[in-house]
């Protein structure tokens, strides 16, 4: 009987035993299968997160960020304990105890899912689980996913610590919010550095990971109170925090950005521009946009705070008046619907959800408004941002008088408004601004405003440097993400001509060397060109000073003839204005397009003596490391590492810039474009009280207008045009548009940075000229017409000698002298002719740039 039971206890035990066996075996022939070709976890070791790229200012102020995931890496050692445990306590409590899985874990929620007949199944994932699911398996709901991980988990305890391990998960987990890891997820809810964060905030934090859509700290803030109150009690439970500490933050209301709680921390980000854009767009083209979208540079920008506001200033008041002398009104081209204006909760969540721009002076901002009612003569509108009043807010009727409204439906202008109703109807939305008094800033009124048509851009940078110190692109970067200041190519028009004159300057031309201004005929493939001056007049033999201060176009197409357009075009090229500048003769008035970025850049090189510079609006980029991985100042300092340099002395800095014109050239053509400014096309509209050179441009039909000018330390420049070119109207050039944007900037530029004499060559030597007729003066000449003019050393100037280009001074013109005198002259056909201050032209066209 004994041997009978026992035989039966035994086959019992073999059975049980063999049972377990092929369990194992089965489990392990499981795993080893599943093991294989697995994503290799040894890379999580160099793994670096994708983080926000940020771009500092000068002033080393945050002015924008740029991120596909936004994620603040944080070292493990940087993160503190209490965030550490509100994490560990939310989701792997015995996180430091197991190798990469939690057998208990996985039994305790197999016999909740049993229990709960599978309504409610809790994770059982490790910490170590759920970083190889965010990084190497992704997130299906597949046993063999499950499998899988735990393989990978137990190698990654083998192979990363557990800091590393839990530095991967706090980094890389979603929390909501479109922030990834505790650093962002920190900044979005609470405005708050990590080591600025509660206990209680720290249990929020916690709470997420479960279903960070289902814990929204205002939709679902009862599920997230009881989340985040779980959290706190497991840091209790498991000494965490002390019992005091427990029940305080218990206590603790749930305050949160998304609950008006605290300020966002984009509010202290200025809204995103013209500038910062443009950084993004060149370094996303010499990074790759995917690195430079997720490898957390930190860009030192060069964009100067206060000069940037004073350029978007300067070119919107510009492009606004011009838009408001044209007397149209155009308004947004948006309207509410009646049913949604019921309530101002009604109006003011409609309002939110228009497209009008609000980036636009945000020392006065523009605010996007909805008529609610047009009365007999005003019309109340509410107000984006500006609360609601007893008696409302009005536009009066005197607000409208200025303008008369554009039909959309006729395309037509209607009768100059007298009442509000005339221009504006019940639901449209409309941009207003307020209207104060100059004396004290006293609010006065709500004025109508409108987003100009015609567009420009405005740029200004150090001409020793090349940092671009402030660039706006357009009125409204929300309105308009083109950035005409690099983007749009334009005819620069006669901004160009100093290129001309620098390549005959260099030829061995003077400024006193005398060019004829005189009628020319050229034959071309679409018919027969007759260039002209924007006076309508011709004045005869000419110095080259006199023919840049009052823009001549045919002394600059005569010059560019003598010359060979050639060189004129190896010289733009040779400047950056283009890359392959065709040889057309009306290239040289400037027909051939160009950016302000260029002809910006091109400008500084004869502002700081002839020496290549490079634009950049960037002084250095780091990695997420730290390390500079670019640096813009290329100059050599050759006794920084010098232990020995005297003190007080500084080091040596030594420039290896490129020379790419002679510095007496250089500083000719500074003279002359001085002249533009002090008595030429721009004399009345710039006037900086230092010196400064400068250039007009109107192209034909004043289709855009420019002025590029510089002090001996800034150049700047503007054009104003239609998207679309089309004419300007009479009285649009560059020095009356252009002009006061320059003036009003570097105004605000020379008190910041100052401005003094430009450098004169040594080779310089000065000879006083008659500016009308190129004659030479003795030393002690006095008068408006004398100028003492830079002449190379060692050259004795020949004076008196006229060119032509090859054309002949034609006949049946007449020839206006400077005096306005009457001069008899010989024609080209030797008859005599006499010549006055009056012109006849006959059947000449116009066909140049001016």
């Amino acid at each position: 009987m004994l041997r009978f039971v026992m035989s039966f206890f035994g086959a019992i035990f073999s059975m049980v035993t063999l049972g377990v066996g092929m369990v194992a075996l089965s489990i392990g022939a499981v795993f080893w299968i599943y093991g294989q070709d697995l994503p290799s976890h040894e890379s999580l070791a160099q793994y670096t997160p994708p983080t926000i790229s940020r771009i500092y200012s000068v002033e080393g102020k945050i002015i924008d960020e740029f991120a596909q995931e936004r994620r603040l890496f944080t070292p493990a050692r940087e993160i503190p304990d209490l965030v550490k445990q509100a994490f560990i306590s939310a989701e792997d409590k015995n996180f430091y105890q197991h190798q990469g899985y939690d057998a208990r874990g996985i039994v305790a929620a197999a016999v909740d899912a049993v229990r709960s007949r599978g309504q409610d199944v809790r994770g059982a994932s490790t910490i170590t689980q759920q970083v190889m699911k965010n990084f190497l398996l992704g997130g299906d709901r597949r046993a063999e996913r499950k499998i899988k991980e735990i393989i990978l988990a137990t190698r990654l305890e083998e192979t990363l610590s557990k800091d590393k391990i839990l530095e991967l998960y706090l980094n890389e987990i979603f929390l909501g919010q479109n922030s990834y890891g505790v650093t962002a997820a920190a900044q979005t809810y609470f405005n708050k550095t990590l080591s600025q964060i509660e206990v209680h905030e720290a249990a929020f934090l916690a709470s997420l990971p479960k279903a960070p859509s289902n814990y929204h700290p205002v939709r679902n803030h009862d599920r997230v109170m009881a989340r985040r109150d779980f959290v706190l009690r497991e840091m209790f439970e498991n000494g965490y925090i002390t019992e005091a500490a427990y029940q305080t933050a218990l206590d603790e209301p749930l305050r949160t950005v998304q609950g008006g709680d605290f300020e966002p921390f984009q509010a202290s980000l200025p809204p995103r521009g013209y500038f910062t854009d443009e950084i993004r767009r060149q370094l996303s083209e010499d990074f790759g946009e995917g690195e430079f979208f997720s490898g957390g540079f930190s860009v030192r920008a060069t964009l100067d705070p206060e000069m940037q506001t004073e350029a978007e200033r300067a070119l919107r008041e510009a492009l606004e008046d011009y838009d408001r002398s044209r007397g149209v009104w155009r308004g947004t081209g948006e309207t509410i619907a009646a049913d949604r204006l019921g309530t101002e909760a009604d109006w003011r969540a409609a309002l939110s959800d228009t497209n009008a721009p609000r980036d636009i002076d945000l020392e006065n901002p523009w605010h996007p408004a909805v008529v609610l009612e047009v009365g007999q003569s005003d019309a109340r509108i509410g107000i984006e941002g500006v609360e609601e009043d007893a008696d409302g807010h009005w536009i009066p009727a005197a607000d409208v008088t200025w303008a008369r409204k554009w039909n959309r439906e006729t395309e037509r202008l209607e009768s100059r408004a007298q009442v509000a109703g005339d221009l504006l109807s019940v639901g449209d939305v409309v941009m207003v601004r307020k209207m104060t008094s100059d004396s004290d800033g006293s609010f006065i009124r709500w004025t109508l405003r409108q987003v100009p048509v015609v567009e420009g851009a405005f740029m200004a940078m150090d001409v020793n440097t090349g940092r671009v110190l402030a660039m706006q692109g357009g009125f409204s970067y929300q309105h308009s993400v083109f950035n005409r200041a690099t983007q749009a190519k334009r005819q620069p028009g006669s901004s160009f001509k100093p290129f001309v004159y620098a390549a005959a300057l260099d030829s061995g031309y003077s400024p006193a060397t005398i060019v004829v201004d005189a009628p020319i005929e050229i034959n071309t493939p679409q018919g027969v060109w007759r260039p002209k001056n924007a006076s309508n007049q011709y004045y005869g033999p000419t110095p080259l000073r006199t023919g840049i201060e009052r823009s001549r176009n045919l002394m600059t197409i005569r010059l560019a003839q003598e010359i060979g357009m050639s060189t004129v075009a190896r010289y733009a090229e040779r400047f950056g204005v283009y890359d392959d500048m065709g040889l057309h003769l009306a290239n040289a008035l400037g027909s051939e397009e160009s950016t302000v970025y260029k002809m910006v850049a091109a400008y500084a090189m004869f502002a700081n003596g002839g020496e290549r510079v490079e634009p950049t609006l960037v002084d250095r980029i780091q990695d997420r490391y730290g390390n500079t991985v670019y640096r813009h100042d290329k100059r050599d300092c050759v006794d920084c590492a010098d232990r020995n340099v005297t003190p007080g002395a500084g080091p040596r800095i030594v420039s290896n810039r490129e020379r790419i014109m002679d510095p007496v050239t250089a500083y000719q053509l500074t003279s002359m474009m001085r002249g533009v400014v002090e008595r030429g096309t721009a004399a009345g509209a710039v006037d900086l009280g230092v010196p400064t050179a400068g250039k007009t441009g109107t192209t034909n039909d004043a289709k855009d207008v420019w002025f590029i000018g510089f002090t001996s330390n800034i150049v700047a420049g503007c054009y104003i045009g239609y998207d679309q070119p089309r004419t300007l109207g009479q009285g649009a050039y560059g020095a009356s548009m252009c002009g006061p944007v320059f003036q009003s900037f570097m105004q605000k530029a020379v008190a910041k940075y100052g401005g003094g004499e430009f450098r004169v060559p040594e080779a310089c030597q000065f000879i006083n000229i008659d500016r009308f007729s190129g004659a030479r003066l003795g030393g002690g000449a006095s008068g408006s017409n004398v100028v003492s003019e830079c002449f190379r050393a060692g050259e004795e100037p020949i004076f008196g000698i006229q060119m032509d280009g090859g054309w002949a001074m034609g006949s049946g013109f007449d020839i206006i002298q400077p005096d306005g005198r009457t001069k008899q002259v010989t024609t080209s056909t030797g008859r005599k002719a006499v010549v006055g201050p009056k012109a006849s032209f006959g059947t000449m066209s116009s066909g140049g740039l001016y």
